[in-house]
């Protein structure tokens, strides 16, 4: 079998799925999950490596990358995980562990409480849904006109004078290289009509001006029997290391790993060790139980015996 990256479309309720693969059939599944205004390409530091041992998908969101952008398509947080079990089912894939970054590690603890029985475990990546806190660029995208200053700047601003502004950031070196890549890509992006949609359909239904609107700290609980895994740099200003830090303190049994001079990216800056520590996560615990008794006993806080 073919183990090499490959990029795929699926049709979904009639919309189009893009997703990168490997590794089918080499080990457990890992699930990838990007954030708002990213791609499947966030995840391509980490990518290649991961392969080989793992089957690895990282598919592009609703309304982001390649995947289709409909201007009704459902874009709150329950609608993304119904999409990553769906997109799951049809590759006939059982159980997965589901690794989110930023706006996806929201979606990964949805999934969860969604899915328990296609959830294995579960890695939260810098991410959202843990606190009220955000940067002020992202609380401004639930304010009304934001997709018209977004058409504004992507019709004013050449691409040459993007990739100028990209450069001199990079030489600047006020913020970390990936940082700066995410904010680049995400410009980018902002050209396509129904991504700029979508994105706001998005941050709107997640932000509101003073922060973010969704805590998925509340439910926290419902993970106590699920293994987690806990990444974040310690220069990330996109959502503060101390949110991360609060859901190590409420699942004690999690694992938290902060990368030293990671910023928003972490397993972009530090792909070696993101691949070390993803890899010894999944080969070194045994995947939660997803039946029914085991999700009643978490929503009630009843112990688990033995």
């Amino acid at each position: 079998m073919d183990q090499s990256p490959q990029e795929r479309e699926i049709l979904l309720h009639g919309q189009r799925v893009s997703y990168r693969e490997t590794g089918r059939g080499e080990g457990p599944t890992v699930l990838l999950v990007h954030g708002l205004a990213a791609s499947s390409r966030t995840w391509a530091p980490v990518f290649d490596a991961l392969g080989g041992g793992l089957h690895v998908i990282a598919p592009d969101l609703l309304g982001h990358g390649a995947s289709e952008a409909p201007r009704s398509g459902d874009y709150s947080l329950g609608g993304y995980a119904t999409g990553l079990r769906d997109l799951l089912a049809a590759l006939d894939v059982e159980r997965a562990t589901i690794v989110g970054h930023s706006f996806g590690g929201g979606i990964a603890m949805q999934f969860a409480h969604q899915f328990p029985e296609f959830t294995e475990r579960v890695v939260l990546v810098s991410s959202g849904g843990l606190g009220h806190d955000l940067t002020l660029a992202l609380r401004a995208a639930s304010l009304p006109g934001t997709e018209l200053v977004l058409r504004s700047a992507a019709s004013l601003t050449p691409p040459w004078m993007r990739r100028a502004a990209h450069r001199l950031a990079h030489r600047v070196g006020a913020a970390p290289r990936s940082d700066i890549d995410g904010v680049h890509t995400a410009l980018e992006t902002f050209a396509d009509r129904g991504t700029r949609g979508a994105f706001v359909q998005t941050a709107r239904g997640a932000l509101e001006p003073s922060g973010q609107r969704l805590d998925g700290a509340q439910r926290l609980h419902l993970l106590e029997e699920v293994p987690v895994l806990l990444v974040g740099g310690n220069r990330d200003r996109v959502i503060p290391l101390a949110h991360t830090l609060a859901a190590h303190d409420r699942l004690p049994d999690s694992r938290l790993e902060v990368f030293d001079g990671a910023g928003h990216f972490p397993h972009a800056e530090q792909p070696d060790r993101f691949v070390g520590l993803l890899r010894d996560f999944v080969d070194g615990t045994a995947p939660a139980e997803g039946d029914r008794d085991a999700l009643r006993r978490r929503i009630l806080g009843i112990p688990r015996v033995g």
